[in-house]
């Protein structure tokens, strides 16, 4: 059953311009080391960064309390995107029995994310 759904726009123009202004303070504020391997790994990083934070903001507009920014990040599977959370986080999530599910798309200048806070019954595979 569908508990929570979260979604977040962001402007790649304004991750470029938080990242000429701020660069790498910024981006070890905001994103895992996981998150700056793949995305710095791509020509134009800012598409891939914008995304990330949409993630990340989406998937707080799911849950009841404040997060700070590594608490919750973009890791791939392969080619998919999925969340990843810290320890403590992970473990009330599985604790609830909610598993997140993911979207990310990027287009010209805009970056979208889409989670969906999924309940399943405890021993639901």
């Amino acid at each position: 059953m569908i508990q929570a759904i979260g979604t977040d726009l962001v402007e790649i123009d304004r991750v470029r311009k938080l990242l000429k202004r701020h660069g790498e303070k910024a981006l070890r504020r905001l994103f895992t080391e996981e998150e700056l391997r793949y995305a710095l790994g791509h020509q134009d990083p800012a598409p891939s960064l914008a995304a990330r934070i949409a993630a990340k903001e989406a998937f707080q507009k799911c849950w009841p309390e404040g997060l700070s920014w590594k608490e919750v990040w973009v890791g791939m599977e392969g080619r998919k995107p999925v969340l990843r959370f810290a320890p403590q986080l992970q473990a009330r999530l599985q604790a609830q029995g909610l598993v997140p599910h993911l979207s990310l798309s990027h287009e010209r200048g805009y970056a979208l994310a889409l989670v969906v806070l999924e309940a399943r019954a405890p021993g639901a595979g």
